[in-house]
């Protein structure tokens, strides 16, 4: 059975780019441009891992992750945060996000974190 990962971007093209690069690598892959009921949508898909921008148009990812690891049927999924903005002094381990993958991404690098993540849940 393929695991299943959710993505959060308000980028399509990065949402396009990891869709097929994880769908290759034959995981489940769900994606969204908006933040807008996302813990739902967590709760209903029941995603291995989610992976999160960290600066959305409608929401902040740090936030997002920080909802996820205080919600008690979702804090055991592992969240990766993207981040274009990784040296403006975030302390992004306080969101509670199992890794930080700064934009631009090494697709292998993406693929690392996932595949490393997955196998740790």
């Amino acid at each position: 059975m393929s695991k299943k990962i959710l993505v959060l971007d308000d980028n399509r093209d990065i949402l396009d780019i990891v869709n097929e690069v994880l769908s290759y690598e034959n995981f489940e892959v769900r994606t969204t441009s908006t933040s807008t009921n996302i813990l739902q949508m967590a709760r209903d898909y029941s995603p291995d891992l989610m992976i999160l921008d960290y600066l959305l148009s409608d929401g902040n990812g740090g936030e997002i992750c920080k909802q996820i690891k205080a919600d008690k049927t979702l804090s055991h999924i592992p969240v990766i945060i993207f981040s274009a903005y990784i040296n403006r002094n975030v302390d992004y381990p306080s969101f509670g996000c199992e890794a930080v993958i700064p934009k631009p991404f090494d697709l292998n690098e993406l693929v690392d974190q996932v595949n490393n993540l997955i196998a740790q849940n």
